[in-house]
């Protein structure tokens, strides 16, 4: 029985994991509607040269290692690292409008490790179109045979945050970074929970997951072979002709 798992497969609380990569797929997190519909969405992305800071990262420390130490890293750095010690309540929340407008005031968006095992924010950079970078080592993402992370994200050692981080950053020219950020608005639909109809969604790429995982199982009802040793389908479609069912990027 296959398994949905949103992104990631360990958390600080547990080191061990039920995650298969054989049987299981990597969903991504759901992001507010207001920010992925076809209309105007709430909160627009900047132009770099308007963004105030390097990077940011907007979320609770909940005692968690890395996060506290881009914390500490950003009363280090207040000109370049937006990190404030958020909280569940009170002023030291930010409501959704607000966070997103923070969010999309730096050209980085750091996604840490966390008490969960994966993180939103990952897939919001893309909406608010900020590069995300991603500081969890365990980490899986979906649609890794489809998407390449390495166009449209970082990721970097959680053992290295900190100063040197910092510097990494500063030094990709804003062409790599504008770059990285259009590889990314043609994958992102792929994190939209859309409708049916939308050519291109989560939920597509999803089922598209699952099918491919189906075709490793060779007593399948929906896998077939000939005489060539070659496997194909039930429409007689060889597996290594196969195409997802959504255009891609």
């Amino acid at each position: 029985m296959n398994a949905l798992r949103m992104q990631g497969d360990r958390t600080d609380k547990k080191d061990t994991t039920a995650f298969n990569t054989w049987k299981d797929i990597i969903i991504p997190g759901n992001v507010d509607d207001a920010m992925t519909r076809n209309g105007r969405p709430d909160v627009l992305p900047l132009p770099l040269s308007k963004r105030k800071y390097l990077a940011n990262y907007l979320g609770r420390a909940q005692g968690k290692a890395g996060r506290l130490k881009l914390i500490d890293l950003s009363k280090q750095y207040p000109d370049k690292l937006e990190c404030p010690d958020l909280q569940f309540s009170g002023t030291e929340k930010f409501g959704r409008t607000t966070y997103f407008e923070h969010l999309r005031n730096a050209k980085f968006c750091l996604a840490p490790r966390g008490e969960s095992s994966w993180t939103l924010r990952f897939y919001e950079s893309f909406f608010v179109e900020c590069v995300p970078v991603l500081l969890s080592d365990h980490a899986e993402l979906p649609f890794q045979n489809v998407i390449d992370y390495a166009q449209v994200s970082i990721k970097w050692p959680s053992s290295r945050i900190g100063a040197e981080l910092l510097d990494y950053l500063a030094s990709v020219p804003d062409r790599d970074i504008e770059g990285m950020i259009a590889r990314g608005r043609k994958i992102r639909c792929l994190f939209v929970y859309g409708p049916d109809s939308a050519p291109c969604s989560a939920v597509k790429g999803i089922l598209w997951e699952l099918q491919r995982k189906v075709r490793h199982f060779q007593q399948s009802t929906e896998t077939f072979w000939l005489h060539n040793g070659s496997f194909v389908n039930r429409e007689l479609v060889h597996f290594s002709s196969w195409r997802p069912p959504m255009p891609l990027p």
